[in-house]
């Protein structure tokens, strides 16, 4: 496994340039890092601090209007095609998206439907550039209220509906977690359709280990499974980001690889 920290989350509050987060990544002994939209951001600077440390772009989002809204979807497509100039500058080769809000009125079969046939077009832009592109089901209660897919269930449907080996799941442990539960036998029975993780613990959304899932034995079955990818760290530091980071590589890395 991989751990990658998400510079969005992890340094939320970090008063530092991009320098000084790659900086204190690699520091800390990580050999990866995320980021949330690339859009709006100083992309050369994050370019010359990922060279300066040598460190992997794991994943990024693409941009996303809404997915299960046809209407949007030539505007996704053409999104997409824009972020995987991004991803190959980058060599990034995992593309986030979400899927839009529902939509009140419209039949809920109906936007999953758009869901699918969105992910179907995109799929040969991402089989293409060699990427894989990653929907991510996010919790309802606290985080995303209205977000269309909450459910990891309903997720692994579209995927299999979708039929791409380059178009499946990021599994957030914390949205799960708090969407649904039974994470260990969801997690093993679907390893086939997750190409990505994400970890935070519940409540608080703080480091794994400060709340209520079991995170040992939860990456242990991951382990088991055979995965050696990325672990998404999107987590909010209950204490400095620098102190956090070495906190989790030195007491919980080292019992969990």
């Amino acid at each position: 496994m991989i751990f990658s920290p998400s510079i969005d989350a992890v340094f939320k509050n970090f008063q530092g340039s991009i320098d000084d987060k790659l900086g204190v990544i690699r520091s800390c002994g990580y050999e990866a890092f995320e980021i949330w939209g690339w859009w709006g951001r100083d992309m050369d600077a994050l370019q010359a601090a990922q060279e300066r440390y040598e460190l992997k772009l794991a994943a990024m989002c693409t941009r996303t209007t809404s997915l299960v809204d046809a209407e949007q979807r030539t505007v996704c497509i053409e999104a997409l095609k824009e972020s995987l100039q991004v991803a190959e500058r980058f060599q990034c080769r995992y593309l986030i998206t979400q899927t839009g809000n529902a939509m009140p009125g419209v039949p809920r079969e109906i936007l999953r439907q758009s869901l699918i046939e969105g992910l179907k077009e995109a799929a040969p832009h991402v089989e293409e550039a060699g990427v894989t592109l990653i929907v991510e089901p996010l919790n309802t209660k606290f985080d995303h209220r209205g977000y269309f897919l909450e459910r990891s269930d309903e997720a692994f449907e579209v995927i299999e509906a979708v039929g791409s080996p380059n178009v499946k799941i990021v599994y957030d442990i914390y949205h799960q977690q708090i969407s649904e539960g039974n994470l260990i036998p969801t997690i093993t029975a679907n390893m086939d359709k997750i190409a990505y993780f994400h970890m935070a613990d519940h409540p608080g959304r703080h480091e794994p280990g400060t709340g209520e899932i079991h995170y040992p034995n939860v990456l242990k079955a991951i382990r088991k499974t055979g995965y050696q990818g990325y672990m998404g760290l999107e987590y909010f530091p209950s204490t400095d980001a620098e102190t956090s980071l070495r906190s989790f590589m030195d007491q919980t890395v080292s019992l969990w690889k």
